[in-house]
This record gives structure tokens, C-alpha cells and sequence, in this order.
């Protein structure tokens, strides 16, 4: 089993670049197709955006917690805030005309359709997901 890496950044948008960047450095010995490294990076910038913004409201002194472990076939990252949570099997659907015009809501969508596993823990404050790399 890799050895689990955890990140602990403060809940400001400006952190939320480097974190899919030092994941993306360590994948880079494993060749990575782009294709699967920019679905990594869009996942990860959704997921600790949405522990940011929704999670901890933006509050400074919350922190988000990134743990990942590479792996020969696969990628695993975990995203853990320090809010409420949310109830993840109650999302509206960003895709209905309702919704369609809304400046958010797609995150969880998005992580869904491009990672390969995606898990919500506890009360919806920590998402694991994996990707498959080889």
C-alpha cells in the first residue's frame, strides 16, 4: 500500500491551485496520459473548492484536509472540511431546466463523471475519490 500524504490548507480560494498541482508533480513519473491528469486536477480544484465555499463558508480559520496515496494503477484523494456537511444523495440536478442556468451546482456532477469511485463520509464533510491511472 503507498504511503498516505496529507495537505492542510486553509479555507481561502487562493489555496486551491497548489494542492492539485503537488498531486499532479508526484503522478508526473507515471506517465500520465493528459487527458486523465486534467480530469485529476479538475477533480480535485471541485472538490476543495466545494470544501471552501460550501463546507466552511469561506472562513479562514477552517481548514480543509487533503490526504491522497499514488498507487501503481490508481490515485486515491480525500478532501475532509471541518463544516456541517451536506446531504450528498439529495443534490438537485444541475442538468434539469430549472437549474441549467445557475452559476453553481456542478461540482459534484462533475467529480461523479470523471473519477472512477467516489464516496461521501460521515455527514457529507469528507469525499474520497479515485481514479485509475494505467
Amino acid at each position: 500500500m503507498a504511503d498516505k500524504v496529507s495537505i492542510r490548507i486553509s479555507s481561502e480560494i487562493k489555496n486551491i491551485g497548489k494542492v492539485a498541482s503537488r498531486i499532479l508533480k508526484e503522478l508526473k513519473p507515471h506517465g500520465l496520459d493528459e487527458g486523465i491528469a486534467f480530469d485529476i486536477r479538475l477533480c480535485i480544484d471541485e472538490a476543495v473548492r466545494n470544501a471552501i465555499v460550501h463546507g466552511n463558508k469561506s472562513q479562514r480559520h477552517l481548514k480543509v484536509t487533503i490526504t491522497y496515496s499514488i498507487h501503481p494503477d490508481r490515485v486515491e484523494v480525500e478532501v475532509a472540511d471541518e463544516g456541517n456537511g451536506f446531504d450528498h444523495s439529495n443534490l438537485s440536478d444541475p442538468t434539469t431546466e430549472d437549474n441549467i442556468m445557475r452559476n453553481s451546482g456542478r461540482g459534484v456532477l462533475i467529480i461523479k463523471k470523471l473519477m472512477d469511485r467516489v464516496e461521501f463520509r460521515d455527514q457529507g464533510n469528507v469525499v474520497k475519490m479515485v481514479k485509475y491511472i494505467k
